[in-house]
């Protein structure tokens, strides 16, 4: 399965309390900071709540 490597590139700063709570769930707590997820539905649509703060690659 693929796996998307998720990168923190903005502040969370300013933004509402679903996108802070998104980025939360992510693990990601400062800019530069990355996880790795699955690539499933349910993290697609989480990076796509928060797709202007972050950075996201492919990896196998």
């Amino acid at each position: 399965m693929t796996q998307l490597k998720v990168t923190q590139v903005k502040s969370k700063i300013g933004g509402n309390s679903t996108q802070r709570g998104t980025l939360r769930s992510l693990g990601l707590r400062k800019i530069g900071q990355s996880t790795v997820r699955p690539d499933t539905p349910v993290f697609r649509g989480m990076i796509h709540t928060v797709r202007h703060l972050v950075r996201v690659e492919e990896v196998d």
